[in-house]
């Protein structure tokens, strides 16, 4: 609580205007405070952490926060409030009269009747000090405090809305949300390495699973969604997906949220091409829409220039290569590459970095990859000696790989022989069964939405855009 030097006068005035009749505060987030239309000093209430506060002889200026908005809310009050309590960092509960403010930096600010400090905060022991601007790689020591600073902050509302524009994307356009399971029995084949899950509280018999069969977290919500996809035409999901991938690389994380779809009645790759695209550009422009001053301020301290690279992206058509031309682009490079492109082998990062480059920074969907490098349930093209699938995958600029998608197998006799070469019949009996009961033509895609972000803000590190990153060697809180 503030001190009696601070208190008393408030409790005082605030206790006189009761007994007056005066109607009791409103209470308002910063932002609608911020946006409020007649600032004409009606009475309200604002709750949030200060950001910073300034004392001279005849005013007392706070500005606080309450996460609503990148914009903070100005306070003027009266000296006698100030108290060794009111300091950055802490909480406040501040009631007055909202009124037009003077200043050209603001169009509003809150003159205080009753100030009253929630939570103090030690600002010499507070690891996060006021108008200091810190590197990301530093924030990412106090997981439990990086959100109080604006950059966090603006991330966040960022991802918040994002994730909205992404339900709102799908919804609109007929999709069913399906939640797809995190513990699943199935590793969706060669999606990569997995957490297998056990009860820590039992010693563990190798011969009895809790499950009855090994179960892992999930990879990918894929082959549930194929599942769904036979009862609905359009499917979509957006969860946590895992994978034990030993990397501390800056696109790689070993928990994100991926978001999928899978399309019914689907038989050319280009129509998930404009799926995948539309997504991208929807979602975005809603964003921009949303929350425009918290991309600007990620544009404008963390990556300076981006902003124009996001419309080129969002201005352009997205273009087209075939792996085979990738190759023979990444073979006539005059670029010393330290993985030789070869047909047959994978992408590296290099590789999706010199092609997107290639192609004016623009994004470009890589399709017809080699069978050999891709999971079994893709369609095979039936092209001959080279043996490549129907996938896709969309690369765009400062990230890579952002989507990867398919044309699923969908004839039996042609799964069941892939499955057979595999030695995977008996465990993709159900996949099978998909096949026998009124199969149709179908597709799918997904995009890593930590990726997506650090697609449209610039951030060079996919730790930087969830709010507590797991990674190797590191599972802070």
């Amino acid at each position: 609580m503030l001190g009696a030097r601070g208190l008393r006068p408030a409790l005082r005035a605030c206790s006189s205007a009761a007994r007056a009749g005066r109607a009791p505060a409103a209470r308002l987030s910063v932002r609608d405070a911020l946006g409020a239309p007649n600032a004409s000093g009606q009475r309200v209430k604002v709750q949030g952490w200060i950001r910073s506060i300034r004392s001279q002889k005849e005013v007392l200026f706070l500005h606080v926060n309450d996460g609503s908005c990148l914009e903070s809310l100005q306070v003027v009050a009266d000296p006698s409030f100030d108290s060794r309590e009111l300091a950055f960092g802490g909480s406040v509960e501040v009631q007055g009269q909202l009124v037009k403010s003077p200043s050209r930096r603001q169009n509003v600010e809150l003159k205080a009747e009753k100030m009253e400090v929630i939570g103090s905060c030690d600002a010499t022991a507070f690891p996060i000090k006021y108008k200091e601007r810190y590197p990301l790689e530093y924030l990412r020591q106090f997981p439990h405090l990086r959100c109080r600073t604006n950059t966090l902050a603006s991330v966040l509302r960022i991802r918040s809305e994002a994730t909205a524009a992404v339900h709102s994307f799908f919804k609109d356009r007929d999709f069913v949300h399906i939640h797809t399971p995190v513990i699943t029995s199935n590793d969706c084949e060669g999606a990569g390495e997995l957490f297998q899950v056990e009860p820590s509280s039992r010693i563990k018999d190798l011969e009895e699973n809790f499950f009855g069969v090994p179960a892992f977290l999930t990879v990918s919500g894929q082959l549930h969604l194929e599942v769904m996809s036979g009862a609905f035409s359009r499917v979509c999901a957006f969860g946590p997906t895992f994978r034990a991938e030993n990397s501390q690389s800056r696109r790689h994380l070993a928990e994100f949220y991926m978001v999928e779809a899978e399309l019914s009645f689907v038989d050319s790759l280009r129509d998930l091409m404009q799926v995948m695209e539309e997504l991208f550009k929807a979602t975005t422009e809603m964003v921009l829409s949303s929350c425009p001053e918290d991309v600007e301020f990620c544009h404008r301290f963390i990556a300076p220039g981006h902003k124009d690279r996001l419309e080129r992206m969002l201005r352009n058509n997205f273009l087209i290569i075939s792996y085979t031309e990738a190759v023979d682009i990444l073979k006539k490079a005059s670029q010393d590459f330290t993985f030789a492109p070869e047909w047959g082998a994978d992408l590296q990062t290099e590789h999706e970095k010199y092609l997107v480059e290639h192609c004016g920074n623009i994004p470009v969907f890589v399709t017809d990859y080699p069978m050999a490098l891709k999971p079994f349930y893709m369609r095979d093209n039936e092209d001959g000696p080279q043996r490549t699938v129907a996938a896709v995958d969309l690369l765009v600029p400062g990230v890579g790989e952002l989507f990867g998608g398919s044309l699923r197998e969908e004839r039996y006799h042609v799964l069941e022989q892939r499955l057979a070469s595999l030695g995977l019949t008996e465990a993709y009996q159900w996949y099978l069964d998909l096949r026998r009961f009124g199969t149709v033509p179908h597709g799918g895609f997904g995009m890593g939405f930590e990726r997506y972000l650090q697609c449209i803000l610039g951030i060079d590190s996919i730790k930087d855009v969830i709010p507590f990153p797991r990674f190797t060697h590191s599972c802070l809180l």
